[in-house]
């Protein structure tokens, strides 16, 4: 990567981890705002706010993808940062639930931060270049997902809650600031224009085509994220003696593997597209999902978590190495609107069916929920290499 290409990536990660600072770290608080700021004690309120902004995302981004493709990459990023914006304001000036509730559609359809920064990273990046450039991206919104709700608990105010969004706009409003110095990656290289190049000793033909991918994508988020919602009462049920801040950290153990393993393993990692690592990293999942469905005491639950964490960087790594085989600067919108899409209903689905699941059964389930459809995953993956192999 050089000089050039490293700093435009650096600021494309920095806008977008200021972006998700925002967007990452206000869900958590959505029950005290509608307490405090709009007078509103309806308790699956929260949870279904929790949702929307990410459902609307998930029906968007493809949309914004496709103009993105048509009128330039920089220009849609900078419209994603100009309507975070205009929904953290509007949220800031919310009297009523359903004011609020406008304001989070807006946030979910005028949004998509990180499918619009990928696409543009496509137009001054490609082969293992961008392999590593949508790992860091993926390193932004990790730390912004750990960082956020710790640093939003301790501005928040007591009063009136729902007043932070109004500084929270600043936030995304200072990154469109930075993206509009930025080149026209479209423009920017000639390079960017043709498919990525591939590493020496890979073949011509990417392993998978972008809708396979998408499956892949769907199949991997909806498996980590279904152990989201009910990980700490489960910690807290399983071993009373531990705090909530021993449980939050437990939950973000993965996270954090995430944050430190990526620089480096992205280096070693990812070099060629391979289904053989995502299915190993897949494989890993499901035995540290299943290792947690059972009954464990800490140091045995701190060092799955681990693990689970290095399964999980090394199968970003392998997905954004598939991803940067098909994607070039004439499709990268439309390609990462619906990568991004396809996480976004993996995370929906997987609330959902984690609901479902510890009603039915038990607060253990979901880990069992994500093992077995990350079981089928591997057997696909397994069969289509095999299928590839022998076509070669």
């Amino acid at each position: 990567m050089n000089t050039g290409t490293r700093q435009v990536v650096a600021v494309v990660m920095l806008c977008h981890f200021i972006a998700a600072f925002a967007a990452l770290g206000m869900p958590p608080f959505f029950a005290l705002i509608l307490q405090r700021s709009l007078h509103n004690d309806v308790p699956w309120l929260a949870g279904a706010f929790y949702v929307v902004p990410t459902l609307l995302a998930a029906v968007s981004a493809p949309w914004w993808g496709r103009l993105a493709d048509r009128f330039g990459k920089k220009p849609l990023l900078l419209r994603a940062q100009l309507g975070l914006a205009a929904s953290f304001l509007l949220a800031s000036y919310a009297t009523s639930s359903f004011s609020f509730l406008a304001a989070l559609v807006l946030q979910g359809v005028l949004g998509g931060t990180f499918s619009a920064s990928n696409a543009y990273l496509a137009t001054v990046a490609s082969g293992t270049t961008l392999t590593r450039s949508l790992t860091a991206m993926q390193w932004s919104a990790r730390a912004a997902l750990v960082a956020a709700p710790a640093c939003l608990g301790l501005w928040i105010g007591e009063a009136s809650p729902i007043e932070l969004y109004r500084w929270l706009a600043l936030l995304p409003l200072a990154a469109a600031a930075l993206i509009a110095w930025l080149p026209e990656g479209d423009a920017a290289s000639g390079a960017a224009k043709r498919p990525p190049q591939r590493p020496a000793g890979a073949t011509a033909a990417a392993p998978a085509t972008p809708r396979q991918i998408y499956v892949l994508q769907f199949a991997f988020v909806f498996a980590t994220v279904v152990t989201f919602p009910y990980f700490i009462p489960d910690m807290q049920q399983r071993m009373p003696e531990i705090s909530a801040a021993t449980a939050g950290l437990l939950f973000g153990l993965p996270h954090l593997v995430y944050l430190a393993a990526a620089p480096l393993l992205s280096r070693r990692l990812g070099l060629a597209p391979s289904l053989g690592l995502l299915a190993t990293a897949y494989g890993t999942l499901v035995v540290t999902l299943a290792a947690q469905a059972a009954p464990l005491g800490l140091p045995a639950l701190v060092a799955w978590r681990l693990l689970m964490g290095t399964a999980m960087t090394v199968g970003f790594i392998a997905l954004h190495a598939l991803v940067a085989s098909v994607v070039h600067a004439s499709n990268a919108g439309r390609t990462f609107g619906w990568f991004e899409s396809s996480s976004k209903w993996g995370g929906v689905a997987a609330g959902l069916a984690a609901g479902a699941a510890v009603s039915i059964a038990s607060p253990r389930a979901p880990y069992l929920l994500g093992a077995a459809l990350l079981a089928t995953t591997v057997g696909y993956l397994l069969l289509t290499a095999r299928q590839r192999m022998s076509t070669l």
